[in-house]
């Protein structure tokens, strides 16, 4: 057996490699354990590859819609290959950055399938042969994957995940997404930009249901206006697959039931955590429905085992994955004897979350419903692009900014986005919440003219009824 490692990081996800990354940085001697591609699903089967996909939808809409910028364009047609061809070949370059930033930071990759075997102790399996690894720290961070529905398993066929959505052998004609989450709606508007027809079903009363409701209204009424079929309060009992395609009974929010054919169907109604065989059980890792426990630095009940990621409790995204990453890199740095780093509990209260549907949606902190339930009296403040002039001459007026304020301290609760870029432009008030603004400093800062992001100064103004263009 090798000389033990300082940290072995089991799966390399954006918060696997990140963690391995800083912790070599901090001095540590570390190996990361991965079973199939370095970077995880985020960066070969998640969040980059589909927003290559997103991107060549944008382009064919903006396309379509030459005439409106003065331009001609005839004949506009999509190649659904090479679409995904580009798609794959995006995340073939990051790949091999993750894997350049490994052997940069001399950090020892370890491929095959990573079991915990005894306290500071892992076993390696590839190919039939296995190898036994040892060290002071274990970081689990083996992700999660797509959930089944009893009746509707994926099949690579007729019945898609987002894995055989991102790399479709075929156009469908008629789609029916089952799930109007991130991923849900992120492939709706994808595949409708493409040119499918596409009906949406949700089992809650109104789509991206985490969102706030405003922007869920808006993102519907948007949606519905560009030919997708939205249907909330809404479930599918079963599903019939055949050669052809599928045959869909749907329930309707009035509880009418109806059959309905498509060509394919997409399953995005949450993850399951890639949990089970990696040896919890054995060390009695504590663990909910599948999800690693841990504390804000990223320690499970066990010492010496730690987890980050979308195998712990949500939210699930990678830049929340990332964080924990290097908070519970520094956490063991520090218990291995660094006194130069000092880490901070993550604050959930202060992720934001991003959408890249179209159009886009961002939010960070409370929503204005969640505020009042927190006993919050508020103050909103909303600004619609139609407002800006920088949204105007870029042909998407359509959207607002939406900011949530205690109206006694003049906190920013939250703050809620829909439009061209806002995906962009949250950070702003990301940064803003974790420096503990006040409406006070974002009306006093300044903003660039002419751009998008002088709504976010508007929409606090508008708050405190100080708005100067509406």
């Amino acid at each position: 057996m090798p000389d033990p490692y300082d940290l072995i990081v089991l799966g390399s996800g954006p918060g696997g490699y990140v963690a391995a990354i800083r912790a070599s940085q901090l001095g540590l001697k570390v190996a990361i354990v991965e079973r199939e591609l370095l970077g995880g699903i985020c960066l070969n089967w998640g969040c980059i590859p589909t927003k290559a996909l997103l991107r060549s939808a944008e382009v064919f809409h903006q396309m379509k819609h030459a005439k409106d910028y003065g331009l001609a364009a005839e004949n506009i047609t999509a190649d659904i290959a090479a679409v995904v061809a580009r798609s794959r070949g995006v995340a073939k370059q990051l790949n091999q950055g993750v894997t350049h930033l490994m052997k940069k930071n001399k950090i020892a990759v370890h491929m095959g399938e990573g079991k915990l075997i005894a306290p500071g102790k892992l076993s390696v399996t590839k190919d039939g042969k296995t190898e036994e690894l040892s060290a002071r720290h274990i970081l689990i961070a083996t992700g999660a994957r797509a959930r089944d529905l009893p009746f509707a398993k994926a099949d690579g066929k007729r019945v898609w995940t987002y894995r055989t959505a991102m790399t479709p052998s075929e156009m469908p004609t008629r789609l029916l997404v089952i799930g109007s989450g991130a991923i849900g709606i992120e492939f709706a508007s994808f595949y409708n930009d493409m040119g499918a027809e596409v009906t949406v079903v949700e089992m809650l009363d109104r789509i991206v249901p985490v969102e706030d409701a405003d922007v869920s209204a808006f993102l519907e009424k948007s949606l519905t206006k560009q030919g997708v079929a939205i249907l909330t309060g809404a479930g599918v009992e079963s599903i019939a697959v055949a050669d052809g395609g599928i045959t869909a009974k749907i329930e309707t929010g009035d509880g009418k039931t109806a059959e309905t054919a498509f060509s394919h169907v997409i399953v995005a109604v949450g993850i399951m955590p890639n949990t089970e065989a990696i040896g919890l059980e054995e060390l009695a890792v504590k663990t909910e429905r599948g999800f690693i426990q841990i504390d804000p630095l990223g320690r499970t009940n066990v010492p010496g085992v730690w987890a980050i990621g979308d195998c712990t409790p949500g939210p699930w995204l990678a830049h929340k994955a990332s964080h924990e990453g290097v908070t519970a890199a520094e956490a063991i740095a520090q218990e291995l004897g660094n006194a130069d780093v000092h880490p901070h509990g993550l604050d959930r209260s202060n992720i934001p979350g991003c959408t890249y549907c179209h159009p886009q949606i961002a939010s960070v902190g409370l929503t204005e419903a969640k505020a009042k339930e927190a006993g919050h009296e508020v103050r909103v403040g909303n600004f619609p692009f139609i407002g800006n002039g920088k949204a105007i001459a870029l042909g998407e007026a359509e959207g607002f900014v939406k900011t949530v304020f205690d109206a006694r301290t003049g906190e920013l609760l939250g703050a809620h986005m829909i439009g061209a870029e806002v995906t962009e432009l949250i950070q702003g008030y990301v940064v803003g919440k974790t420096l503990e603004t006040t409406e006070v400093e974002l009306m006093n800062s300044i903003f660039p003219h002419p751009t998008l992001s002088e709504m976010m100064h508007e929409s606090v103004l508008a708050a405190y009824g100080r708005a100067i263009h509406i």
